[in-house]
């Protein structure tokens, strides 16, 4: 009779302690997986051409992508383009949709805006241009003026997105 009781008290220990490796590496595997969701991706658009300053392009956190600020620069030639704040406005915006296309999102995920302005006497032009990129339910938006910008540009965007 002992000896059966010994057996069974053996038996179910084994059994807890599977049970409880079980639990520890599903729990390392649930940890490991928030880990990968919560990292740091570098997002940087094909033909990207870096400016030497030391920033990303775009800086995605699971489904939150940071969008660095876009001047209103030549994809190409690096300089901001000519026409003013309306022409500025529309190349920053191209820049910006293309990180964001790198994250495999769009403007429709944008839902926070930063706006950097050196002349706010330019934002009834700046803003006819936005409003075209947003006509429906636009992301909320900061907007500021400030004394210069790199380059000699005449605005900057900032902007946070997020998959649903």
């Amino acid at each position: 009779m002992q000896k059966t009781s010994t057996r069974v008290a053996v038996i179910f220990c084994l059994v807890a302690l599977l049970f409880g490796v079980q639990a520890t590496i599903q729990s390392m595997e649930m940890q490991s997986g928030e880990a990968s969701a919560g990292a740091r991706k570098v997002i940087v658009p094909e033909g990207y051409i870096p400016t030497g300053s030391p920033f990303s392009p775009g800086i995605q956190v699971g489904d939150t992508l940071y969008v660095a600020g876009h001047l209103g620069r030549d994809p190409e030639t690096r300089k901001i383009v000519e026409g003013g704040i309306e022409a500025e406005t529309s190349q920053a915006m191209a820049g910006i949709l293309k990180v964001l296309q790198a994250a495999d999102m769009g403007f429709e995920n944008v839902a926070s805006v930063t706006v950097y302005l050196t002349d706010i006497g330019d934002f009834s032009k700046f803003n006819a241009v936005y409003g075209t990129y947003f006509p429906n339910d636009a992301p909320a938006r900061a907007t500021v003026q400030v004394a210069a910008l790199s380059a000699g540009a005449t605005i900057e965007l900032q902007m946070i997105a997020v998959k649903p």
